[in-house]
């Protein structure tokens, strides 16, 4: 069931018990104070009655009965019984004996309570009149035609104004929730001419702060979101297959003018050289690849491993210089730092190495000097750990981008790298909870600091 239906239904609804409670309550009260104004009058008619018939010298008192009973009434075959303490006949114009006077009203009514009930069709009063030296039992009875049929009018009224106003819910119900909802239905048709080639459109936002302004705001971020992560796809896979053409090229180059004729073995040793070191290259920046596409997919991650991180910096620093002889690589530790446990961090302990390496061979492939600085130190519940070189440093209209994937700095051009290195570092710092920072400046070196969280 659609929203704008549903929505009517409730209109429909709320509005009918309304309208179906509001009706009720006025049929009872109606019903209640005819029935009030009723035995009123006829409460009035009855002490009228007995008025006459003891306050008045009987000859008269039969007259002006008489002519009383000739009178235009409102009260339709009204019927007056008046009885003594004794319970005889005192007066009765009930000549046809229709009402029916049973003992135990006569002794309630002597015990100074007035009683009223139905004696089909006729509705009945029975009350005490109070004479100088006696008492006396008024019954008075009469039929409400004109009470019942206002109200049979009342309750057909009533009924067709609840079934026109339910009409009316309805109508209004369906306008109004067509109106709610028109911003929603506005923007479900645009969402869905936006598709993968047109991401750059919007969703109309309107003028104001309500439900439907930020469901549209909402979109629209999200919708920069994904154009952002599909232009960064569609670059990273552009760059990756010129990356990986490069080596390619090379090695099929390299091997075809190695087959164009015989040649010493020593131009093969030198051919196969340069073959082999491609394909490093080449394995290295696949690794890298691969690494980045599986830290991007996974986002933060729950690790269960505890892993000292002055460790890391320690193996990896020793593996650095296996290789790189002429890198040096200072790490120093804090003096606030007292406890091995204020350097424990949880997560897996190759992507931490990965990261720490790519930082530290950058910082010493770009320095002059080959040196970098660490530093750990606590701050409050992570360790922080600064990486200083004091290499070429990197231009400011290039340090925002330069956790892109494949973005290189306009001074490395003459410095051998792919652009994978500091993304990676950002993906892999990113899953454990962590966080990076760089700053630089234009040859006077760079700063990365990461921070980590501590058991």
């Amino acid at each position: 069931m659609q929203i704008r239906t549903r929505l009517t239904l409730q209109f429909l609804l709320i509005g009918g018990i309304i309208m179906i409670i509001a009706s009720v309550a006025i049929y009872i009260s109606s019903s209640k104070f005819r029935r009030q104004d009723f035995f009123s009058q006829l409460s009035q008619k009855a002490m009228s009655t007995a008025n006459l018939l003891f306050n008045t010298d009987k000859a008269d008192a039969n007259r002006i009965l008489s002519i009383e009973s000739k009178k235009p009434v409102f009260l339709q075959n009204e019927k007056i019984i008046i009885l003594n303490y004794k319970n005889d006949t005192v007066y009765n114009s009930d000549e046809n004996s229709d009402i029916k006077i049973r003992n135990n009203i006569i002794e309630h009514v002597k015990q100074g309570f007035d009683i009223t009930y139905n004696q089909d069709p006729y509705d009945i009063l029975a009350t005490l009149y109070y004479t100088k030296y006696d008492r006396f039992v008024v019954v008075a009875a009469a039929i409400d035609n004109e009470g019942s049929s206002r109200l049979k009018k009342l309750k057909i009224l009533l009924i067709i104004v609840c079934v026109v106003s339910l009409l009316l819910f309805f109508v209004a119900g369906w306008f109004y929730s067509g109106r709610a909802l028109k911003p929603i239905s506005d923007v479900v048709k645009k969402v869905e001419d936006i598709t993968i080639t047109s991401l750059n459109l919007r969703v109309f936002e309107g003028k104001g702060n309500d439900e439907i302004g930020k469901l549209a705001r909402t979109f629209n971020k999200m919708l920069e979101r994904l154009e952002t992560s599909f232009s960064m796809q569609k670059n990273f896979i552009a760059n990756a297959s010129h990356e990986l053409r490069t080596p390619l090229t090379s090695i099929n180059g390299q091997l075809e003018v190695l087959m164009m004729k015989e040649r010493s073995s020593e131009e093969y040793k030198s051919a196969l050289t340069s073959v082999l070191d491609d394909i490093k290259s080449l394995i290295v920046l696949s690794n890298r690849l691969l690494l980045i596409a599986r830290t991007s997919a996974e986002g933060p991650v729950n690790f269960n491993k505890k892993i000292r991180i002055d460790e890391i910096l320690w193996q990896v620093q020793e593996e650095i210089q296996r290789f790189n002889s002429n890198y040096r690589i200072n790490i120093s530790i804090d003096n606030s730092i007292t406890d091995s446990e204020q350097m424990i961090v949880v997560g897996d302990e190759n992507l931490l190495k990965v990261a720490v390496s790519n930082i530290i061979d950058n910082g010493c492939k770009y320095s002059p000097d080959h040196t970098v600085e660490i530093k750990l130190m606590p701050i409050e519940k992570s360790i922080e750990i600064v990486f200083e070189d004091r290499g070429i440093g990197i231009p400011e209209t290039d340090v925002g981008k330069i956790f892109e994937p494949f973005y290189r700095g306009g001074n490395t051009i003459s410095i051998s790298g792919t652009g994978i290195g500091l993304p990676l570092v950002s993906q892999i710092i990113k899953i454990h909870n962590g966080t990076v920072n760089l700053s630089s400046k234009l040859g006077k070196g760079t700063t990365v600091t990461v921070l980590l969280p501590t058991v």
